[in-house]
């Protein structure tokens, strides 16, 4: 009898690790997309290391699934996905790291994914909202306002502007979970499925109007450490961390390791890039932080 249950509970302890480890990436994705908008890199160079290093790691799943209708999900779809979680999404994300401080973008997209993956829910799933969820909403809002009062206070409007490029990349997110609760797709053969698209689509469109000058302009030490964090720390890795974590803890439980990235990131910013969050920042993230709480309950 003890057998069983020390099998649950190494499977709960690496469930945990592999939520907290797909956390850590993400923020970390997010230190060094601020460190790279700092240095030069354009948003288009940070989404080419992004998807296109993930893209190699997980295109061979999709197309091992089959090429005619791409792993199941079909290009109709793949393609929606990708437009939803790939480069577009990236770009606006990225986009918004030259107008605000790293704080706000790793803060501002979780909380609108959450707020916007609540309505979706509602609207398009039929999912009927809890109370805690409302109460949890509602919290989340009053910390995108503190952000959005910073922003007015110290910026500007078009700090607000790149508040809201977080916003929409948040809006982006969620709708893609969303698609993927809806059509029953999984999220590795999904990231696998961006990375087709984005290895087709994306990387030759980048070439012909982007160019390597800039990247090359910043050197190879700079480089690939974006290759590294973006393409395989942030990217590829924490999807099958995150998946990993669901199959062993389930979706409820797993659902609170997302949560876990603003404070994540303004540790790696603090101690890698020497970025202190300002007060309002902190008192942001702490209430957004116990919107999440609710909204995972």
């Amino acid at each position: 009898m003890t057998q069983p249950a020390a099998a649950k509970s190494s499977d709960i302890l690496i469930g945990i690790l592999c939520g907290v480890a797909a956390a850590f990436g993400w923020a970390a994705g997010f230190a060094a997309a601020k460190h790279g908008i700092n240095i030069g890199f354009s948003p288009a160079d940070l989404a080419f290391h992004r998807f296109f290093w993930s893209g190699l790691l997980l295109t061979p799943l999709a197309l091992r699934a089959g090429v005619i209708k791409l792993g199941g999900i079909g290009w109709g779809r793949g393609l929606a996905l990708t437009m939803l979680a790939g480069p577009t999404q990236a770009l606006v994300a990225y986009t918004g790291f030259i107008l605000v401080p790293l704080g706000h973008g790793t803060t501002i997209q979780p909380a609108c994914a959450a707020l916007a993956g609540l309505i979706l829910a509602t609207l398009v799933l039929g999912e009927r909202p809890t109370v805690h969820r409302i109460v949890g909403g509602a919290v989340i809002i009053v910390g995108l306002i503190v952000f959005g009062v910073e922003s007015l206070a110290t910026i500007g409007t078009h700090g607000v502007g790149g508040d809201l490029l977080f916003a929409a990349a948040g809006v982006f997110w969620a709708s893609f979970g969303t698609l993927l609760r809806l059509w029953r797709v999984p999220g590795l053969p999904a990231a696998a499925v961006v990375g087709v698209f984005s290895i087709g689509l994306f990387a030759p469109l980048y070439v012909v109007l982007a160019g390597f000058d800039n990247m090359a302009r910043l050197g190879l030490t700079e480089n690939l450490l974006q290759a590294l964090v973006q393409g395989i720390l942030a990217g590829a890795l924490p999807i099958f961390l995150f998946a990993r974590s669901v199959i062993l803890l389930g979706a409820g439980r797993a659902a609170t390791f997302p949560a876990l990235v603003p404070g994540f990131a303004l540790v790696i910013g603090f101690l890698a890039l020497g970025i202190v969050p300002s007060i309002p920042q902190v008192l942001g993230l702490a209430i957004v932080a116990v919107g999440f709480r609710f909204v995972v309950k």
